[in-house]
C-alpha cells in the first residue's frame, strides 16, 4: 500500500513554505526547482515516511509543500532541508522565512492561493494553472490520497467561482493589458482594427497577444532588431515591416503601440500630415509605453490624432487595482465560506477510514454467522436465504447507525480522534484501517 492510501487517523493537513510576503527574491529563485527533482523530492518525502500524503508546489514567487501527516514540523523539516541541500541553501537561512498552516487555515491558504488573493498581483490567473501542475505532478507520483485529492479539488472550484461570481479578474493591472483595454474603450470592439507595434519587447509582444486575442488585424510588427519583428510576426499571423519604413504605415493603421527602449521620439510631428492625408475622417490612435516617451508629446496637439502616454495608462491601473480591492473584498467572504464547508467535510473525511474498518468487520462477522446458519439448513428455501440475510443486514446497520452518528459528530465537534481510537479498540480494529487479527 502507497504511502497516499494508508493515512493514519491521528495525521494532520497542512502547508509550509515561504513566498513574495516573507522571503526575498535571492532565495525564492533559489528553491525554485525543476519538474524532475520534485519527483524526486515527492518520492523521497513519501517514501521516508515523513508524510502521508504530498505535493510541492514552485513558483517564482512561492515555494510550499501541502502535506498529511502525523508530525507536519517533521516533515516541514525534511522537505525544505532536502530543497534547500540541493540548492546550496542552509536551513538557518531557510527556517526564519518559513510559515505552516493546519487543519482550517492551512485549507484557507491553499484556497486563497490557488484564487490568486495571496499573488503579488492580485487576481492574476496563471497561478491556478501552476498549483494544477503541481497536483497533477503530485498524482503521477503516487504521493496524493483523499485528503490532498479533495482539497486540491475544492480549491479549484473555489479559484472558478472566485473568477465568475467577483469581478477579480476583469480590471487591466498590467501597462500593456490596461492599453488594450483604453484602445477597447475607445473603438468599442477591437475586430478588424489594424494595430502597429513598435517594438517587439516584453511589454509590446503582452500588448500584441492580449490585441490580437481581441480580434484586431491586420497587425504590424516593427523592430530595430528585424529577426525579433519576424518571430513575433509570425506568431501573431501578423505582418513584420523595416522599422525604419514604419511611417508608411501609418496612413494605414488605426492604433500604434510603441513599446521601444529609444533615448528620443521615434515617432514625430513631421511623421504626421502625410498618414493623415489619406485617412479621411477616420482617427489615428497613439498609445505610448515608452519611457523616455516614444511619441513626440506634441503629436497630440494635431486634429484627427489622439496619443495616451504611461502616465494615462497608469491612471487606468490605479483604477482598476482599486476596483479589485473592492472585487478581492467579496473573493474573501467567498473562500471563507467554503472553507467552513470544507472544514465539516475534511473532519468526515478523517472517520472514513474507521468507519469502513468497522463496517468490514461486523460484514465479515455477519456473513461468517449467515454461512454457519445456512450450513445447519441445507434444504432451505430460497426465501428463507433472502430472510436470513435480510435479518443479518438488519442488525449490523443497526449496530453500525449510532458509532457511526458519534465518530460524524464528534469529529466535526472536534473530539473525532478520541471516538477514533475508542472504538477501534472496542472493535478491535486496527490504526492502520484494517482489524486485529482475531486471538
Amino acid at each position: 500500500m502507497s504511502p497516499a492510501e494508508d493515512r493514519p487517523p491521528t495525521s494532520t493537513l497542512f502547508v509550509s513554505g515561504l513566498s513574495h510576503h516573507s522571503a526575498p527574491l535571492a532565495v525564492r529563485e533559489r528553491l525554485a526547482m525543476e519538474e524532475d527533482k520534485l519527483r524526486e523530492i515527492l518520492a523521497d518525502l513519501a517514501g521516508r515516511g515523513v508524510v502521508a500524503e504530498v505535493a510541492v508546489l514552485s513558483t517564482c514567487n512561492r515555494v510550499e509543500i501541502y502535506g498529511v501527516a502525523e508530525v507536519p514540523a517533521e516533515a516541514r523539516a525534511a522537505g525544505f532541508r532536502q530543497l534547500g541541500a540541493y540548492r546550496g541553501v542552509p536551513m538557518s537561512v531557510i527556517e526564519p522565512l518559513l510559515y505552516t498552516f493546519t487543519d482550517a487555515e492551512a485549507v484557507r491558504h491553499l484556497f486563497r492561493v490557488t484564487a490568486s488573493l495571496d499573488s503579488m498581483l492580485v487576481g492574476e490567473p496563471q497561478i491556478t494553472g501552476q498549483v494544477k501542475d503541481a497536483f497533477v505532478l503530485a498524482q503521477a507520483c503516487g504521493t496524493v490520497g483523499s485528503v490532498l485529492h479533495a482539497a486540491m479539488t475544492q480549491a479549484f472550484n473555489v479559484a472558478k467561482k472566485v473568477r465568475t461570481e467577483t469581478g477579480i479578474g476583469r480590471h487591466a493591472v498590467s501597462l500593456s493589458h490596461a492599453a488594450v483595454e483604453l484602445a477597447r474603450k475607445i473603438f468599442g470592439a477591437l475586430e478588424g482594427k489594424a494595430v502597429l507595434f513598435l517594438g517587439a519587447g516584453e511589454m509590446g509582444e503582452l500588448a500584441a497577444r492580449h490585441m490580437s486575442e481581441q480580434g484586431a488585424l491586420p497587425l504590424y510588427v516593427a523592430n530595430r532588431t528585424a529577426a525579433r519583428a519576424e518571430d513575433l510576426a509570425r506568431e501573431l499571423h501578423g505582418t513584420a515591416v523595416p522599422f525604419e519604413r514604419f511611417a508608411r504605415l501609418l496612413s494605414e493603421v488605426d492604433i500604434v503601440i510603441a513599446s521601444t527602449a529609444a533615448p528620443e521620439p521615434i515617432v514625430r510631428v513631421a511623421d504626421i500630415p502625410a498618414a493623415l492625408a489619406g485617412r479621411g475622417t477616420r482617427p489615428l490612435f497613439f498609445i505610448d509605453l515608452g519611457v523616455p516617451r516614444n511619441v513626440e508629446a506634441r503629436v497630440n496637439d494635431l486634429d484627427g490624432v489622439f496619443c495616451y502616454d504611461v502616465d494615462d495608462l497608469r491612471a487606468v491601473v490605479e483604477s482598476n487595482l482599486r476596483e479589485r480591492q473592492r472585487e478581492a473584498q467579496r473573493a474573501e467572504a467567498l473562500v471563507a465560506r467554503e472553507v467552513a464547508r470544507f472544514s465539516v467535510r475534511l473532519h468526515d473525511l478523517d472517520v472514513v477510514p474507521t468507519i469502513v474498518s468497522l463496517r468490514d468487520k461486523l460484514e465479515a462477522m455477519r456473513q461468517a454467522e449467515v454461512d454457519k446458519a445456512l450450513a445447519r439448513l441445507p434444504d432451505a428455501s430460497p426465501e428463507t436465504r433472502r430472510a436470513l440475510e435480510g435479518l443479518s443486514q438488519a442488525i449490523v446497520n443497526k449496530v453500525l447507525h449510532g458509532p457511526i452518528v458519534k465518530l460524524r459528530d464528534s469529529s466535526r465537534a472536534g473530539h473525532g480522534r478520541r471516538w477514533m481510537e475508542t472504538i477501534s479498540e472496542l472493535f478491535g480494529l486496527s490504526r492502520r484501517g484494517g482489524t486485529e487479527p482475531d486471538r
